[in-house]
């Protein structure tokens, strides 16, 4: 499988938007993740429960206890979206976002009720890890059940660092925004926790392209 990290970032390294009051910001980042063709892409909980628009899912719906085995409800999806949710929060309405399938990856630790939820809307999911998610699993996984080849890391900042610090990651790929945040409490594009922490992901560069308001697309590729 080719991992691709898109990301998009101001001078000073931040990724989260608001704020930024640029209209031209978010259609050139989608522009440019559509170009890669990917078969699914992946978000964290905090970025997929914006596109969620649910505030909860139903309680006491789980009539016995659920066996913790993966669970793909479509294999022919033109496109599958990757919700990254270990604890299983993401209030899905449907099985559905942004046009792709949902695919959740949840530690075997999580409410039976969510898993009934998940199956009530026919979405799928699959487990990383007892406790916390073991990517290279969830990637194996992806790529041996849904045939995936291709696999776009939308974000947000932790879910990126943790693809990059576990060694999956082939390309990175950032949409430099002409502008400085400076606000330290948000992430950057790639945050790794010191406790897990392993070392640099050392890069080439491979492409340089500058866009329309003045926006930079840097391409980089996994160093040999």
């Amino acid at each position: 499988m080719h991992i691709v990290c898109h990301m998009m970032s101001s001078l000073d390294g931040r990724s989260l938007t608001d704020g930024w009051h640029l209209d031209f910001a978010i259609p050139c980042y989608e522009e440019t993740a559509a170009s890669f063709k990917a078969d699914a892409w992946v978000c964290g909980r905090v970025t997929m429960q914006e596109i969620s628009h649910g505030d909860d899912y139903p309680h006491g719906v789980a009539k016995q206890a659920i066996a913790r085995t993966d669970r793909f409800a479509r294999r022919d999806a033109s496109q599958y979206a990757i919700s990254i949710d270990p604890n299983g929060r993401v209030a899905w309405k449907s099985d559905t976002a942004l046009d792709s399938h949902i695919v959740e990856v949840l530690s075997e630790n999580v409410n039976d009720d969510y898993l009934a939820h998940l199956q009530s809307i026919g979405a799928s999911y699959l487990f990383g890890g007892r406790d916390d998610i073991e990517l290279k699993r969830v990637v194996d996984t992806l790529e041996r059940e849904l045939k995936i080849r291709k696999l776009i890391v939308e974000g947000g900042g932790h879910v990126c660092g943790a693809f990059v610090n576990a060694g999956l990651v082939d390309e990175v790929s950032v949409l430099v925004i002409p502008l400085v945040d400076g606000r330290e409490a948000h992430t950057s594009s790639f945050e790794v926790s010191m406790d897990k922490w392993k070392k640099p992901a050392y890069l080439r560069l491979d492409s340089v392209e500058r866009l329309d308001n003045d926006v930079v697309w840097l391409r980089y590729r996994r160093k040999a």
